[in-house]
């Protein structure tokens, strides 16, 4: 009899497919349209792989946007944004200084300035929500996070934009140096906390992984004023080619989920420790939030580390060189694998799991920017 029931609530749950209703599908038609319309009316701009890529992004952003659903107002919204300062630069770079909305917000400086001034005050918030107990103050950090989030994908658009205004031959994905870079970096971590923060229905952790944020931002504000770096130069010969659009942002994907695995990690810690108990989530929910970091983290890391090779091959003519980055990369992904094994193999959980991932941020950033700021390689142009 057990097994009838079983059998038969198995097979009258819906399938995936089934679940999606008539705006998941609106949603998913949208961005076949918009990459069809992409693909006929620049399409002889690109080459092969690159039509492949723009192809292939309608059906993965539609998937994002069935699974975690605030991606299907966050994507339009930006490219609203996007296109409205687009067009009010007409094609001219200068009506960057000249019209208003360009001038105080929708350039991409002035966007990515909002971003840094946005996820200063999420932190803020999440810190005195997470101090006060104010269920509105962490509210309002999220909605400040969220703020940022749009801003900043806003200003990484419109900077896109701006590189083919300054020229046909220096337009580029803007994922090319430390100030793109971390602006990325910040980004992604945002967002995959914000999934994180929804899917387990607590603030309580933005307290938390904003800190990271504000210190890349902090990075960001001393590299832009000390170097001029928010100047939009032209690719270097080595960085030009397609691979750069896929290799990065996977890079990224993958030191945006290790920092939020090392936060998560500090978190468990105090908890463990006999602070914040009251006021941070159970064990059991940082260390599943913690895993699936690190899990989701190694996917792309590993991922961005195969492109990395591929590119190598073709630019350099050898899939691995020994190269100071790609030593401290294969450091890094050494570093997550074995926390993996141990947590798969041993059930590795509690304090050590925590501190393994803490430690492993100090790693993780060595290879970001030490390796650029104290050694030098085949990947000197990403040097301070």
């Amino acid at each position: 009899m057990e097994l009838t029931q079983s059998t038969q609530t198995y097979t009258q749950a819906p399938g995936y497919f089934k679940r999606l209703n008539a705006f998941d599908w609106l949603f998913a038609l949208a961005l076949v349209a918009g990459s069809l319309f992409g693909l006929n009316r620049y399409g002889h701009y690109m080459d092969i792989y690159e039509k492949g890529i723009l192809l292939a992004a309608a059906p993965a952003f539609a998937a994002l946007g069935w699974h975690w659903k605030p991606a299907r107002w966050l994507m339009p919204l930006v490219a609203l944004l996007a296109l409205g300062a687009i067009a009010m630069y007409a094609g001219e770079l200068d009506n960057g200084t000249k019209k208003f909305w360009l001038r105080m917000m929708l350039s991409s400086q002035s966007a990515i300035l909002w971003m840094s001034v946005m996820f200063c005050l999420s932190t803020l918030f999440y810190v005195i929500g997470l101090a006060a107990r104010s269920n509105s103050a962490s509210s309002i950090g999220s909605k400040l996070c969220w703020a940022a989030v749009v801003l900043g994908l806003t200003g990484m658009m419109v900077r896109w934009y701006e590189s083919y205004l300054i020229g046909a031959d220096v337009g580029h994905i803007p994922v090319s140096n430390l100030y793109e870079v971390f602006i990325l970096f910040s980004l992604i971590t945002a967002m995959f906390y914000l999934y994180f923060e929804q899917r387990y229905a607590t603030r309580q952790l933005g307290a938390f992984v904003t800190l990271v944020i504000t210190a890349a931002i902090g990075f960001l504000f001393w590299y832009t004023t000390s170097r001029d770096a928010a100047d939009i130069q032209p690719l270097l010969p080595a960085l030009q080619s397609w691979w750069m659009k896929i290799h990065v942002p996977a890079n990224f994907i993958g030191y945006g989920n290790f920092a939020l695995a090392a936060m998560v990690a500090a978190a468990y810690l105090l908890k463990t420790s006999g602070r914040l108990v009251d006021r941070l989530p159970s064990e059991e929910v940082l260390d599943d939030v913690m895993y699936k970091a690190i899990s989701a983290g190694f996917a792309f890391f590993t991922i961005a580390t195969i492109l990395g090779a591929l590119w190598a091959a073709e630019a350099w003519g050898g899939y691995w060189s020994w190269d100071p980055k790609e030593t401290w990369a294969l450091i890094v992904w050494l570093n997550y694998a074995a926390w993996l094994h141990m947590r798969l193999m041993t059930g590795l959980r509690g304090r050590p799991a925590a501190w393994w991932a803490l430690v492993g941020l100090l790693v993780t950033t060595f290879a970001f920017l030490g390796v650029n700021m104290f050694l030098s390689g085949l990947h000197s142009y990403g040097k301070l």
